[in-house]
């Protein structure tokens, strides 16, 4: 087996996850919907809801969590709901109208982040000629949660979440955990990913033998970026990128 894959040049492929094997965004926007659904039902002026859910994902992007500081990840974006009730109304909102926010966001966003049938599929074909190894970045809760929901037992030989470790994807430590791990050379894995600066990046300064980037967008590469090997539309063009590295 070992001869076998060393023909083909790679052995082993290192897979993102969100918005790479799962759409993370496009459950993000089924999440907001449902929570401005329930927004509609409370005494909440209508002309309000955009505004508090567009405060809340700012403060999701711009979310720093400290696990040491004593709160929970749930805390922290129960927290953001409250600060964006309170923000765009100018009044105290009820805290327990914050806590229903975030829970019917959660709720909702963990039921749709599933592998497609066509992502399930080219994993378990992947599977069976490639070691397959998840690199999520991310607070450890979440993540965990993510990928429970995504039923990704028995598609990966190995899953690492960076909240588990001192660093995070780009760091070299966490791709050399990875390989050590996994029992595989860099020069024999492939990282794929949809983030230029995190998975582009990090598989750069690990060396591993080529880099994939799920541009699902078709955005031009920003200037000053660094520079994938391949860029495809989808995780679903991988196969393409595979025949050209054998």
């Amino acid at each position: 087996m070992w001869n076998i894959m060393e023909s083909r040049g790679v052995s082993s492929i290192i897979f993102d996850l969100d918005n790479t094997l799962v759409d993370t965004a496009g459950a993000g926007l089924i999440a907001i919907q449902k929570v401005c659904e329930l927004l509609k039902s409370t005494h909440v002026q209508e002309s309000h809801i955009k505004d508090i859910c567009d405060c809340f994902l700012r403060k999701l992007r711009h979310e720093s969590f400290d696990p040491s500081e004593g709160k929970t990840i749930d805390e922290v974006r129960i927290h953001h709901w409250y600060e964006a009730l309170q923000e765009t109304q100018g009044t105290d909102p009820d805290p327990a109208l914050a806590t229903n926010c975030y829970y019917t966001w959660k709720k909702t966003r963990l039921q749709v982040l599933t592998f497609s049938p066509e992502v399930r599929s080219l994993l378990e074909e992947l599977r069976k000629n490639y070691k397959l190894l998840l690199l999520t970045n991310g607070d450890t809760q979440t993540q965990w949660e993510k990928i429970e929901a995504a039923r990704c037992e028995g598609l990966f030989s190995l899953v690492v979440v960076g909240g588990d470790h001192p660093e995070q994807k780009p760091a070299h430590s966490i791709f050399t955990h990875c390989f050590e791990s996994a029992g595989v050379r860099p020069q024999d894995c492939i990282m794929v990913g949809d983030s230029l600066s995190t998975d582009i990046q990090g598989g750069i300064n690990a060396g591993v033998r080529a880099t994939v980037w799920i541009n699902s967008d078709c955005k031009s590469l920003p200037q000053g970026s660094v520079t994938p090997d391949y860029t495809v539309p989808s995780v679903l063009n991988l196969n393409d990128v595979l025949l050209k590295l054998r």
